[in-house]
């Protein structure tokens, strides 16, 4: 049996230990805003914090989270609330919005360890994040927002 944190909440996990992370939170614990995209770690809508860095939890098993700590869209802000969460929604970023947990919580971990990125570090750090819809002009605003930078 495995132990680990969700959003803050102890959890165990009795399971096949290749299962990965992402089938655990969506279906055993149906914490729904971590999204399926290509089961590949390609597209990064999948992406979780892993004590504090951002993952793709379609190919990290449970065997890798063992005692760990992770933090899903939900465990972002509870409310809503959070910098990155309000700039979406300032900037208009959502389309479709699938891809839109996994982008933030990417962002989130880019302003964890960078509290005033600079356009070329946004598109590093971003650049594993594909949207569909094509929102990056306003991804790169929203998260320059919530850095506290105004978009060039």
């Amino acid at each position: 049996m495995a132990s680990l944190t969700v959003n803050g909440t102890p959890r165990t996990f009795d399971g096949d230990p290749e299962m990965p992370l992402l089938w655990y939170l969506r279906d055993e614990l149906r914490m729904t805003g971590t999204k399926f995209g290509c089961g590949m770690a390609l597209c990064g809508a999948c992406t979780v914090h892993l004590d504090g860095a951002a993952v793709r939890s379609c190919s990290t098993p449970m065997s890798a989270v063992a005692g760990k700590s992770v933090t899903t869209i939900e465990g972002l802000d509870p409310k809503g609330q959070h910098p990155l969460q309000k700039a979406w929604r300032d900037q208009g970023v959502p389309q479709c919005g699938y891809c839109q947990s996994g982008q933030i919580m990417q962002a989130a971990a880019l302003l964890k360890t960078n509290k005033r990125p600079s356009d070329a570090d946004i598109e590093n750090a971003m650049s594993g994040n594909i949207c569909r819809c094509g929102t990056y002009t306003r991804i790169k605003a929203a998260i320059k927002q919530a850095s506290g930078q105004k978009e060039a």
